[in-house]
């Protein structure tokens, strides 16, 4: 048996260190650590709740939108207020562009270019995925830029800038658009849904939307145009890879709900146990301290009641990341979890043969880009200029309130707790803080930790590909992680 750290990781935002133990070529069991302290919470005791809309954003430059989102949401239940359907919409339009631009840029710039490694030299498919996914130098990386760019004038249009957007209100947006600037975006989703359809998928976004099972998606991967589009490639990998067997999880996925309109969700709210969706209930939710550099760990506790004071020196801790669980249990998040929770039939056939693992992530991912991108067509056509955009709140002195929302990398939440008109508390938990948790008191590995298990390591690797797989499925956000 040996261990080795495996860290910093490139193409990952933030500071990961990963302890493998390895035994018989394989992975016995893993350490996630993440190694930066941010002190976020603890910023914003004493200041006004509004101050949250400025602070929250900058956890993170590539999900900034997310975070003033669940920011606003947890002030808007704090003041008790609902925007009106134009803000609404215009909520789901800004964070939807948000979402899908990650999706976007990890498949292209974070996740494929690892096909491209030296270590696959010999496989007969490295020279094309070479060409097309190598890390700067590959053709994707020329193309898909641009496209990113002009699919990210949106937030421009939308929300004055991108990151860091202060558009987003618990009241609505603080900016209306006029019949032009409708057009402008309608102009901008189809240009990008253009470049979805030739290069991504090779078919339209409705037939990728509309694959119904395993069995569909490999009769459709063998047709002309998705096989030679870059979905396709990825398809082809999995099986030369088996990349369908590994990174496997418990099985046990949690969705806050998608794109909230009219007391709904564009994807649906509730948890996956045990091979069904089951209701989702807030007060299950609680974080463990056990293995983390924090003080003050009398059990688990519920976000609202959290408690965030580092200590560097707190006995078993080995990661600045909380451990969060659901009714006591594991859970993962992410675009596999909004799917499947939302009863997609490809994606419920995909995990009840193979469960969570590295392709399923990916195709999840990819699907969703099909399906938000058609949604985003559907709102920006409903909005209704001249109609109210925003309606003003007042927070009370005394107030609670929190915001649940899914971010590109999965559930997202904030708790606000309001004494004197000041803010007492404020709890987070990012997606990358369910994914890539400690073990809690109980010694049960977070999801990533759990997914390393059985990665295997080639002879003399000292950054294991498989190890980069797995991770990077997930996609982590690192610097969200831990505040």
């Amino acid at each position: 048996m040996s261990r080795r750290i495996v860290g910093p990781f490139n193409r990952v935002e933030g500071d990961l260190e990963i302890k493998l133990e390895i035994e018989g070529g394989a992975v016995k069991g893993a350490w996630v650590n993440s190694p930066l302290y941010r002190g976020f919470e603890q910023i914003l005791n004493g200041k006004d709740p509004r101050d949250a809309l400025v602070y929250t954003p900058r956890i993170c430059g590539i999900c900034s939108v997310s975070q003033s989102m669940a920011a606003a949401m947890a002030l808007a239940a704090a003041e008790g207020i609902t925007a009106p359907p134009n803000g609404r919409l215009m909520q789901n339009i800004i964070l939807a562009t948000e979402n899908v631009a990650d999706h976007f840029t990890h498949f292209y710039l974070f996740f494929m270019p690892d096909f491209a490694r030296p270590i696959y030299a010999e496989e007969p498919w490295h020279g094309e995925v070479a060409s097309r996914f190598k890390a700067v130098e590959g053709a994707a990386s020329r193309e898909i830029l641009p496209v990113r760019a002009a699919f990210m004038h949106i937030m421009g249009t939308l929300a004055g800038h991108w990151p860091h957007t202060l558009g987003l209100h618990p009241g609505g947006t603080t900016h209306a658009i006029d019949r032009a600037g409708q057009a402008r975006v309608l102009a901008t989703l189809a240009a990008f849904r253009r470049f979805l359809e030739t290069r991504m998928f090779g078919d339209k976004l409705e037939a990728v939307a509309a694959l119904g099972s395993a069995a569909e998606l490999s009769a459709w991967a063998a047709r002309g145009g998705p096989a030679a589009s870059d979905f396709g490639i990825f398809l082809q990998l999995v099986k030369a890879l088996r990349l369908d067997e590994l990174g496997r999880t418990g099985d046990r996925f949690l969705s806050y709900g998608a794109y909230a309109e009219n007391g709904a969700h564009l994807f649906k709210r509730g948890v996956y146990i045990d091979g069904k969706v089951r209701a989702f209930d807030q007060a299950d939710i609680t974080e463990d301290l056990s293995s983390g550099w924090f003080a003050h760990r009398n059990g688990p506790r519920h976000p609202s009641r959290g408690v965030t004071i580092p200590d560097a020196d707190a006995e078993g801790g080995y990661t600045w990341c909380k451990a969060p669980r659901l009714a006591g249990q594991v859970v993962e998040v992410g675009a596999l979890a909004r799917q499947l929770v939302d009863g997609h039939p490809l994606i419920a056939d995909l995990v009840q043969q193979s469960g969570g693992n590295v392709a399923n992530r990916v195709i999840a991912r990819l699907l969703e880009v099909a399906r938000v991108v058609l949604a985003l067509e559907s709102w920006t056509r409903r909005l209704t200029p001249h109609e109210p955009f925003y309606v003003q709140g007042q927070m009370p002195a005394e107030a609670e309130g929190a915001g649940l929302i899914e971010a590109a990398r999965g559930s997202l939440g904030h708790w606000l707790t309001v004494k004197n008109g000041r803010i007492l508390n404020y709890q987070i938990i990012a997606p990358t803080t369910w994914n890539f948790s400690p073990r809690d008191a109980s010694g049960v590995p977070g999801a990533c930790e759990q997914a390393l298990v059985g990665a295997p390591v080639r002879e003399g690797e000292v950054e294991p590909v498989a190890v980069q797989h797995v991770v990077r499925s997930f996609d982590p956000c690192m610097v969200c992680t831990v505040h």
